[in-house]
């Protein structure tokens, strides 16, 4: 459970917040209205937390990725083999 303060008292226990995060081991949430807002954590546990990435993030990374030689590789076929036509289904008039 981390402990939580509001920024105004953040302000002023600045250096004790950052001892009870460094040598306490704690972590801190800071609060506006009772909302966080930021959260004080010590370097281990940040270099944990951007070890462990966003595997949505990646996902959707490699889909993008995946569309993109997708489209790249119907381009060069059209371009290698000379395709100019394009099927369109029934009903459909050239504009």
């Amino acid at each position: 459970m981390a402990y939580e303060i509001p920024v105004t008292q953040a302000r002023a226990e600045l250096a004790d917040l950052i001892n009870r995060v460094v040598y306490g081991g704690e972590r801190v949430v800071v609060t506006r209205h009772g909302k966080p807002l930021v959260a004080l954590v010590s370097a281990a546990d940040l270099e944990r937390l951007d070890a462990l990435g966003d595997p949505a993030e990646e996902q959707v990374i490699s889909s993008v990725s995946a569309v993109r030689e997708a489209a790249s590789a119907q381009r060069t076929g059209r371009q290698r083999f000379g395709i100019a036509a394009e099927h369109r289904g029934p009903g459909t008039t050239s504009g």
